[in-house]
């Protein structure tokens, strides 16, 4: 899977939001702060890298994705545990511990699944 550009994950999560839209309706989302061209262009590059498919209503098309937001994170999170935490979950949580990211109540609240599910 492909890493996407933050413009083009920003329109992932309009597209995610929306389940499917044209681009005049994704760039609305964005609250017209970019152009429709851009839009366009940013949506077909998605296409083409295989995260969006089509419904063509005559020259206009309907947008809707076919990768899901959970497995965009699941790819990106593991590529992030492997690149920066020696694929280390105990690492990567020590790392915002550390940055004061979490707190010890969130930490608790982890623990409190993890033993759930024992």
């Amino acid at each position: 899977m492909e890493k996407l550009t933050n413009k083009e994950e920003e329109i992932m999560q309009v597209l995610w939001k929306l389940e499917k839209a044209f681009a005049k309706e994704v760039q609305a989302e964005l609250n017209n702060t970019v152009h429709y061209n851009t839009v366009s262009t940013i949506i077909r590059n998605l296409e083409e890298k295989g995260y969006i498919d089509h419904k063509a209503y005559g020259k206009t098309h309907q947008y809707f994705p076919i990768i899901t937001k959970e497995m965009y994170r699941n790819n990106f999170v593991s590529k992030a545990m492997s690149q920066y935490f020696n694929d280390s979950y105990k690492n990567m949580v020590s790392f915002f511990a550390k940055e004061e990211k979490i707190t010890a109540e969130e930490l608790r609240e982890i623990l409190n699944v993890i033993e759930q599910k024992k």
